[in-house]
């Protein structure tokens, strides 16, 4: 009785339980459809005499997950003008105004996770009762994609929790448990998922009076709103300052949430909602926005549903996974597949070298233990599953082997030849490697065609990414079991072309090789640290360089000039290097110390010996010049990647540079750099940098042609038919 596309709607003792659906997406999420039935299914109830209020819940595991990214990540490239966002942010948020405001009390049974506007519209609700499921997370989580909350959401947090704690909680995004969102206040009670609809109608059946505590008259905001108020000017100005701090002002995103905050806690609530609309709409018309919303939503969603999973090839689970070496990379890698379930062969020169691998998973799961993310019994069911050996006949019941021994080509044919020799036929054996071609190691095999690359990033329980990497005769099936061991894993594949360094490696070369230059120059030190970090590198190319070790870049050349043989060109950063492993004896952080010192008994610092191996310039570049050189040096790179086929797609380019390496997520990648600059622009700079500091800069015919034609590597959307 009512039911529309959307919302089921039945009454049962005048209650009415409204029941969300969007049966033509894969979770609820706000569209066209779901707001119009919405404000529809409002108006019975409240026109209703018979209804005395109502619930809202949902038939899918989650409440409803917000609005659905695909329909804003276009709204930039389209032309959205600011008035348009504007009127669509109010568009929903009158619809909630209306629920909150239409003289029937609304309790919402929020049965799953309820993320953005699925939160939104739970506040609007007069009672909030949360599944005690941990999976049931709430959260305003729009930063994290370079929004704010666009249907009332800072209003109603900041008169619940005030300012202070509001900033907090909107500017990181995080989902919050069950138990924290009840501590905050954000939902009224936390219950089991049975008896969500029992609860929601017990409050129901108090008469409660449907008046949120902002339409109450002499309401304030929990601790002030004043700025004459030390406490809110405090958390005013030293929020700012944080958000300066951790965004390099990068992000819009931080600055228009504390915004919106303070003039929206100052003034009456549908102002307020006015306020909130205003900062939406500049946030969704910018390309920071669209960017971020592209590559790490609906770029990165399509790669972990195995989008480059070969066709008609059928999917075969890794059952029990063989790792050779049982260092931080192979321990890791095993742990991670413990993890997922899979039983893993752990092989090393030694069984104190394997079993050494084995209690790298021991500390990462009594951690968790400590810190409640798991029972005792379950971090040892999944210790159980990795056995540590020294016998390569161990292999045999592996459906997957991969090696993660020492980067030398040597070492690595010898333990590819003793596994495979104790493999099924079928089996499939992957590198680890990151920068030799999987190509020249398929050498070793006899069975080229079920050799593939499987680079995993360190530490491998963090990092999110994984390159598979197909090599000339790497079959289809094979890239399938790759891709469907990474899905097992539930990490983020990119299917990269064979080539020396392959994609990521190559970028990450890039922006290395770029900071060691400048320092050749007479650039300080410390200016090319600030400004690959104020670029939002996670850290500055001299301080990662350390850390992956000046030892292991240089014996990467040496690898590389040996295989290329006169062909080869070292890289710019060649003389740098050299100096600091054949005559400074400085290695990199591991060995003491490279362009960093590790003192033990205090934070690292720049090695002060810098100043007089490379005496500083009498004019510094400034410090746009510097961001510009270390970004466009690996956005370039990224070109000639997409050039030479090593990446095929600007999607997978760009995941693969921001969960890889680090790039920036406010460009949205490496490609969506070059696209939101323009590429034209791009060009045009690029060809200044290279007749300024070298031929490394300069681009190629291809990326010229490109440019003259304006063909972006993202194709723009297309446009409504009446545009």
């Amino acid at each position: 009785m009512g039911t529309t596309s959307t919302i089921d709607l039945r009454v049962e003792d005048g209650v009415a339980i409204l029941t969300i659906e969007v049966a033509d997406r894969p979770m609820n999420v706000f569209t066209p459809a779901l707001t119009a039935d919405l404000r529809a299914c409002v108006e019975r109830v409240a026109g209703d005499p018979a209804i005395r209020g109502a619930i809202l819940t949902s038939a899918r595991r989650e409440f409803v997950a917000g609005a659905d990214i695909k329909d804003l990540v276009t709204a930039y490239d389209r032309g959205v003008s600011a008035k348009e966002a504007y009127a669509w942010s109010q568009e929903l948020s009158g619809a909630f105004r209306r629920l909150e405001t239409c003289g029937k009390p609304f309790a919402a049974a929020i049965n799953g996770t309820a993320l953005g506007g699925g939160f939104e519209l739970a506040l609007a609700c007069h009672y909030r009762v949360l599944s005690s499921d941990p999976k049931a997370t709430v959260g305003l989580s729009e930063v994290k994609i370079g929004l704010l909350p666009g249907a009332g959401g800072t209003q109603r947090v900041v008169r619940l929790v005030g300012i202070a704690q509001a900033a907090r909680l909107i500017t990181e995004g995080n989902a919050l448990a069950p138990a924290e969102a009840l501590k905050l206040g954000l939902v009224h009670e936390v219950a089991p998922p049975d008896q969500l609809l029992a609860r929601a109608r017990a409050w129901l059946a108090t008469g409660p009076e449907p008046l949120a505590p902002w339409d109450r008259k002499g309401f304030k905001v929990p601790g002030g709103a004043s700025l004459a108020l030390p406490a809110v000017s405090q958390a005013l100005s030293v929020g700012s300052a944080l958000v300066s701090r951790a965004t390099q002002r990068n992000y819009p995103a931080p600055h228009a949430i504390l915004a919106a905050l303070y003039e929206g806690a100052t003034v009456p609530f549908d102002t307020a909602l006015r306020v909130e609309s205003k900062h939406f709409a500049r946030l969704l018309t910018g390309p920071v926005a669209r960017n971020m919303m592209r590559t790490l939503f609906v770029h990165k969603n399509a790669l972990d549903k195995l989008q480059r999973r070969p066709a008609g090839v059928e999917k075969r689970p890794v059952r029990t996974l063989g790792v050779l070496g049982a260092g931080m990379m192979g321990g890791g890698i095993a742990h991670v597949a413990a993890l997922a379930g899979i039983r893993v062969v752990l092989l090393d020169a030694t069984a104190e070298q394997a079993e050494r691998g084995r209690q790298y998973s021991a500390r990462l799961l009594a951690r968790d233990v400590e810190k409640q993310r798991r029972t005792p019994e379950s971090a040892q069911e999944v210790l159980a599953r990795i056995h540590p050996t020294v016998d390569y006949a161990d292999l045999a019941e592996c459906d997957l082997v991969i090696e993660a021994v020492f980067e030398d080509r040597a070492v690595k044919a010898e333990v590819t030849k003793r596994a495979l020799a104790a493999m099924k036929r079928d089996a499939t054996f992957a590198s680890n490697t990151s920068t030799l071609p999987i190509g020249s190691l398929a050498k070793a095999s006899p069975r080229p065609a079920q050799f593939v690359g499987i680079h995993f990033f360190s530490p491998v329980e963090r990092m999110p990414l994984v390159e598979v990497i197909v090599a000339k005769k790497t079959s289809e099936a094979t890239v399938a079991h790759a891709l469907d061991f990474v899905g097992q894993l539930r990490k983020t594949p990119i299917v990269v072309g064979d080539s020396r360094g392959f994609y990521t490696t190559r970028v990450f070369g890039a922006y290395c090789q770029e900071g060691q230059a400048l320092l050749a120059e007479g650039v300080d030190a410390a200016l090319i640290e600030n400004a690959g970090r104020m670029a939002g590198m996670p850290v500055g190319p001299l301080a990662v360089s350390d850390e992956v070790s000046l030892e292991l870049q240089y014996r990467a050349s040496r690898q590389a000039a040996e295989d290329i043989g006169p062909r080869y060109e070292s890289p710019v950063s060649w003389p740098v290097l050299r100096h600091f492993v054949e005559d400074l004896k400085r290695l990199g952080r591991k060995s003491g110390g490279g362009f960093y010192d590790y003192p033990a008994d205090g934070p690292k610092h720049l090695w002060p010996g810098l100043a007089q191996e490379y005496p500083r310039a009498a004019v510094q570049p400034s410090l746009e010049e510097v961001k510009r050189r270390l970004l466009y040096a690996q956005a370039l790179e990224a070109a000639r990647c997409f050039e030479e086929g090593v990446v095929t797609t600007a999607a997978e380019a760009d995941v693969g540079s921001i969960l890889g390496i680090g790039f920036p997520p406010w460009t949205g990648g490496t490609l969506s750099l070059i696209d939101t600059v323009g590429v034209a622009r791009f060009v045009a700079e690029c060809e200044q940098l290279a007749r300024r500091h070298g031929k490394r800069f300069r681009p190629s015919k291809w990326l010229r042609e490109r440019a003259a034609a304006n063909t972006p590597f993202h194709a723009a959307p297309a446009l409504p038919a009446s545009a």
